[in-house]
């Protein structure tokens, strides 16, 4: 079996290279993570996870560490392309219940527009195991405010991060995570 994390921290980036990889890694660099082998997965906000600060979670990560990471990323050699990364949360009111974490990356697209987009996944995906009714006709706000109301989802954020392509054609890169760490102790 493997390790259910303790603590979780979002984080996000921007790079600018005329190497497309460069660009990523730079982004990573901008997002404070990238001196960790980084393992996507999909998903799951573990039960009893703390949603920590970027700056409490890398306290608990080495450089070179396995890190599980939920992560969307979008790049663009695109002279004046508006792209973005989003990574919403969603969580139960009862902290021993999982949440879900989604991922959305888009162009044209702004940090609002693409923020709201990504939480309002990670609540349905929610709102489907906790018997939460909701009609996906109603505007994301109106979903919002029927979510709230049902004290079964207690909260929902994001970490988004956009960029306009470089005006001379380098690459832009833009990155957005959930990080996962193990808390020694469960502190």
């Amino acid at each position: 079996m493997g390790p259910i994390p303790k603590g979780t921290f979002l984080s996000k980036g921007v790079g600018r290279h005329r190497e497309k990889l460069t660009s990523f890694e730079l982004a990573l660099r901008s997002a404070g993570i990238a001196e960790f082998n980084l393992v996507r997965v999909k998903s799951i906000f573990p039960p009893n996870c703390k949603l920590l600060s970027q700056q409490e979670g890398l306290k608990y990560l080495t450089p070179g560490q396995i890190v599980f990471a939920v992560m969307s990323d979008n790049a663009t050699n695109e002279p004046h392309r508006l792209i973005a990364s989003s990574v919403g949360v969603a969580l139960p009111s009862n902290p021993a219940q999982y949440g879900y974490l989604s991922e959305h990356h888009s162009t044209g697209e702004t940090d609002q527009k693409a923020g709201d987009y990504a939480e309002d996944l990670a609540a349905m995906m929610l709102a489907t195991i906790l018997g939460v009714d909701f009609d996906p006709n109603l505007s994301y706000d109106e979903r919002k405010d029927l979510w709230r109301m049902s004290d079964k989802i207690v909260t929902t954020r994001n970490v988004t991060q956009s960029a306009i392509g470089d005006r001379d054609g380098l690459w832009s890169s833009v990155v957005a995570a959930a990080v996962f760490v193990d808390i020694p102790n469960g502190k």
